[in-house]
């Protein structure tokens, strides 16, 4: 038995996203390695505005040439040897699923795991692979042992999935969640940091931060925030799921003791893909969201217990994974970030037009929230959309309203002029 699993798990490395033979390596890898070499002499800032080098990228996508889709911040779509991957391991299940799922595909988690921990700067012991940030937030802060009175503190400006996640806490077990208010943008680290000391007191267990404020894509100062935290005994939970596939970091830097995040946002995998990682010695103490029969082990995989799964879903992250780390981690970032200003600086002195998010690098990347006096957000949003074919996304949440505008890779500067021109010719009509 022994020797046929090895050989299985052998055979499962030979092939897909993660050997020598992936998709992606048959189809892009040495279109895109030409391009690199080409502009090996840029810095990542100065190959952000290289349109001949991104229209390679660009096409990888097979996205809609009937709307431009600017709420990449909700889901991006995946390139096509995303998309191929998924559908060619699809079709390998349903020719014997029990066997070419649970014999062969199930083979392929550790070396995803591995590739996940490259790319995240940790080990690999410290990953596991779910579906969204909401399941992996969740299966922390269902699985910390709290005791009625311990206190949690949060923003208002998190995401709601996880409000709701220490909402419920808090109602059925007495728990004390509070929430602090920021209104963005703010660009000074210290006014962040000392907003969360003050609130914190002999009963505080947990800081819940969001990396990257969905609303409007404020970058909270994470490392300074554990920093202080750990100062006062404190653990720190963060939502990461905007800013991983999208910054240039290691988890293991942010100096927080647990992560989440979706892989279906700017890392462009399979949609329904996430990943949770909890700081090693902090593994014991947490307790599955889904039952497994040693769930105080330190082993991560005991947060996979999800049963039947879709195996061709972790195949299509691999490619993705390969997919990004050709492009380059700080190379995206910056063609990101730099979309981002070409709209904002062509349009944040139109009058009536307000940006509610900060255009300092160190505060912002692909997120930018815009509002124009005498105008709801669901008006804006409705006048881009049924005017311009521009998808984008309306907020109104606590302090916050405005539309929120997302680029990705695949966004060409034409669709972004045809943004600047619908802002300006909406915006004088009001």
């Amino acid at each position: 038995m022994s020797d046929r699993k090895k050989f299985l798990q052998q055979a499962a490395m030979l092939t897909g996203a993660f050997s020598a033979n992936s998709l992606f390596n048959q189809l892009y890898a040495y279109e895109i390695s030409t391009a690199n070499k080409r502009v090996s002499q840029f810095s990542p800032t100065e190959l952000a505005s290289d349109e001949d080098y991104w229209s390679i990228i660009q096409q990888a996508y097979t996205v809609s040439a009937t709307i431009i889709n600017l709420n990449n911040g909700g889901v991006s779509p995946a390139p096509k040897v995303v998309q191929d991957a998924v559908e060619r391991y699809n079709k390998l299940s349903n020719e014997g699923p029990s066997y070419y799922m649970w014999r062969i595909l199930d083979q392929g988690r550790e070396p995803l795991r591995e590739k996940l921990a490259g790319l995240a700067g940790c080990d690999k012991e410290e990953i596991a692979v779910d579906r969204n940030a909401t399941e992996a937030l969740n299966t922390v802060i269902f699985g910390l042992d709290l005791k009625r009175g311990d206190e949690v503190i949060g923003t208002k400006q998190d995401y709601p999935n996880m409000i709701n996640a220490w909402k419920q806490r808090q109602e059925r077990e007495g728990i004390i969640y509070k929430q602090i208010s920021f209104n963005f943008p703010i660009e000074n680290d210290e006014e962040i940091v000392l907003a969360y000391e003050k609130a914190i007191t002999s009963k505080t267990k947990i800081i819940h931060v969001t990396h990257i404020i969905n609303w409007v894509g404020q970058i909270m100062p994470v490392k300074k925030i554990a920093d202080m935290a750990h100062q006062h005994g404190v653990e720190v939970i963060c939502d990461g799921a905007h800013s991983f596939g999208l910054l240039d970091f290691t988890i293991p830097d942010l100096r927080c003791d647990y992560f989440g995040t979706s892989l279906h946002k700017f890392l462009s995998a399979p949609i329904g893909s996430g990943m949770l990682w909890i700081k090693k010695d902090k593994i014991e103490k947490i307790w599955p969201l889904l039952c497994n029969d040693k769930p105080k082990s330190t082993d991560i995989r005991k947060f996979e217990t999800l049963g039947t799964r879709s195996f061709p879903i972790e195949q299509g992250i691999g490619e993705a994974i390969n997919f990004q780390l050709a492009i380059g981690s700080k190379r995206k970032e910056e063609r990101i970030r730099y979309l981002k200003n070409y709209w904002t600086e062509k349009v944040k002195d139109i009058p009536k037009v307000k940006i509610h998010t900060s255009l300092q690098p160190k505060y912002s990347c692909a997120i930018c929230g815009i509002s124009i006096d005498g105008m709801t957000p669901g008006e804006l949003d409705g006048a881009l959309f049924n005017n311009y074919k521009i998808h984008s996304v309306g907020i109104v949440w606590e302090n916050i309203s405005c539309v929120r505008i997302t680029p990705h890779v695949y966004t060409r500067i034409n669709d972004l002029d045809k943004l600047v021109r619908a802002i300006g010719e909406i915006s004088a009509k009001k």
